[in-house]
């Protein structure tokens, strides 16, 4: 989604900006631009379209100002236009960059119109930087002008702050929407993302929710949300490349599972209302089509696959609308009668899915409502080739099993959900819950993650096993399967997924002591069910291996191996225990000694059937 890069400096920082703009532009943007004070004054140069028409206008315009902010922003407020394109500028005073959302805008609009301020564009982050402008009025420093104007702010927002008046300070507020300090050796650094500061810095801060930083070019000032100051962790990287890109994390695949908090929330980031969600999905009468559907028809395939069959129980039990999910490969050479008011997704990491894009075709020659792609990459055959789409924000994913890219489908499919929702005239209390959980979903992501060494050491006593077993019932058994698949991919151990209730129709003849059976338990109306199927494993001498809900009331046993999960709303459950699956699959496979981010025989698109 919106990128933000800042930079203060003794040398000229425009190419600074302009390279971390590069950078950051597979989150998506539509416009993109530049702020740098300059002579006691700001200039500013904007465009509509990729970084390189802002690069062709400032080869005609050159800049040599110190001190810049610069932004890549995919339209929430205003259409894309120059107009609403950032930084956005207050009497030519003040400029800003913002990424998120501003709930209250609209009273905040309103209210500065009445002193007397003119709106050039839709945003509601102009509504910042005239608030910060207002402040400055009243003889404060550019600092606790932020300050005072963040604490009227309702809503998500990273931002980026230059004053003409101040030529000396870069500052930087944080809340809800990521935002990183980049340091230098007489320069600093601002972004949304490390990525873009990778060119000109290895040392990062990451800011808090609530902090707000003063950044200048020898100096770093944090003031955290309790008005005290506050001391970051600096963090080394050893990035410089894209190879060499791991930081901290021996392979891609964990430093993407330690990635996924940061893409859902990029993935979230300026489509949820206050009680309801934006509408994000591109294409023309969207909310239209979606009012008339009367069925889904869902076809991916592997881990995308598993993201439909999840979603499928999420529709069903939120909407009377039948939801159907197919393997792609099997669709689209399965004989199908048209079906008028069936609206058909597509879920892919690349769009570029042989065996999907067959499927997408092959339903164009049937005749449906529309067809709609969720998808990772916007330029991408698949969504060229839908009515609507749905992008993910996960950024590049570089190991072959993928992790990131099934999180933030699945965040994905919530929104469109959510939509559906809407469409249709749901209650509002459902929709309203549904938008309160997802964004409670960073921070419990966050702390799933927490349970990584107690993994890994669980992870050791698979390292002579062959084979295994994974359980789940409802909306976990899909993610049992996805925890399946994803041993199976990285570690070469034959794994299977069940719904704990078929153990007596078969699987039960596999349990002994040297099958591990894997099982997930969140707190639902289905867990003393699934309490009664882990029983009959437990009997008959099978070991089990279980991520459970910390009131779930599972006692630790020699055959019974547990770790304890925080308690999570039940709509975004699923979301929450695809990560210690990842978790374990990752440490099973880097003790075998296999490939991590290239198993064998595994590409990372499938473009051939």
């Amino acid at each position: 989604m919106c990128g933000i890069v800042g930079a203060i400096a003794q040398r000229p920082v425009t190419e600074i900006l302009l390279e971390g703009l590069r950078r950051l532009e597979y989150r998506g943007y539509d416009s993109a631009g530049v702020a740098l004070v300059e002579n006691n004054s700001i200039q500013r140069i904007r465009a509509l379209g990729k970084v390189i028409e802002l690069e062709k206008k400032l080869k005609k315009q050159p800049q040599k100002g110190t001190l810049g902010i610069s932004h890549t922003r995919w339209a929430t407020h205003g259409e894309p236009a120059e107009r609403n394109a950032h930084p956005h500028l207050s009497n030519n005073r003040v400029a800003v960059v913002h990424n998120g959302i501003i709930e209250n805008y609209e009273e905040l609009r309103g209210s500065l119109k009445a002193k007397g301020y003119e709106f050039e564009s839709e945003t509601d982050t102009e509504v910042i930087v005239h608030l910060i402008e207002s402040n400055l009025t009243k003889g404060v420093s550019l600092f606790d002008a932020v300050k005072q104007t963040i604490a009227m702010l309702t809503g998500a927002f990273a931002l980026g702050v230059i004053s003409s008046e101040h030529p000396d300070v870069l500052i930087g507020a944080r809340q809800g929407s990521p935002l990183v300090v980049g340091l230098g050796l007489g320069e600093n650094f601002l972004g949304s993302d490390v990525q873009a500061l990778l060119p000109v810095t290895s040392r990062f801060i990451f800011l808090e929710n609530g902090d707000v930083a003063s950044i200048k070019r020898d100096e770093i000032l944090i003031i955290d949300s309790s008005g005290k100051q506050a001391k970051r962790e600096i963090k080394q990287s050893q990035a410089c490349s894209l190879e060499s890109e791991l930081g901290e994390y021996r392979h891609y695949m964990l430093k993407e599972i330690y990635e996924q908090p940061l893409a859902v929330q990029n993935t979230l980031e300026g489509r949820l209302g206050r009680d309801s969600i934006k509408q994000c999905i591109k294409g023309d009468d969207v909310l239209e089509s979606l009012a008339k559907v009367k069925e889904v028809q869902i076809v991916a395939c592997g881990t995308s696959y598993h993201a439909g069959l999840i979603a499928r129980y999420w529709l069903e039990s939120l909407t009377d609308i039948p939801c159907h999910v197919e393997v792609a490969s099997e669709y689209r050479y399965r004989r199908q009668a048209p079906r008028e008011d069936m609206l058909f997704v597509t879920i892919s990491q690349s769009g570029e899915t042989a065996d999907t894009l067959a499927a997408l075709e092959k339903i164009k020659s049937l005749g449906c409502l529309a067809s709609l792609s969720i998808c990772n990459v916007d330029e991408s055959s698949l969504v060229r080739e839908s009515d609507f789409s749905l992008l993910t924000v996960a950024g590049p994913e570089i190991g072959v099993a993928s992790t990131k890219a099934f999180t933030t489908q699945l965040v994905a499919l919530q929104l469109l959900i959510g939509l559906l929702m809407q469409a249709k005239g749901e209650s509002e209390e459902k929709i309203a819950h549904l938008v309160a959980d997802l964004k409670k979903l960073p921070a419990l992501l966050e702390q799933s993650l927490e349970h990584d060494k107690a993994i890994e050491k669980m992870a050791e006593q698979f390292i002579e096993k062959h084979n295994a077993l994974f359980l789940g019932r409802g909306d976990q058994y899909p993610v049992a399967m996805e925890g399946a698949l994803k041993l199976k991919e990285i570690s070469y151990i034959h794994a299977e997924a069940y719904p704990a209730g078929e153990l007596k129709h078969g699987p039960l003849a596999l349990v002994d002591s040297e099958m591990p059976i894997i099982a997930v338990a969140p707190n639902t109306k289905l867990l003393e069910k699934l309490k009664s199927n882990l029983e009959e494993v437990r009997s008959r001498g099978g070991v089990l291996y279980l991520f459970a809900d910390k009131n779930a009331q599972i006692a630790v046993q020699d055959n019974i191996h547990l770790i304890e999960m925080e308690e999570v709303p039940e709509s975004i459950a699923a979301i929450i225990y695809t990560i210690p699956l990842q978790l374990l699959s990752y440490h099973v496979a880097v003790f075998k000694g296999t490939d991590v981010d290239k198993p064998r025989n595994l590409a990372k698109s499938v473009t051939v059937e």
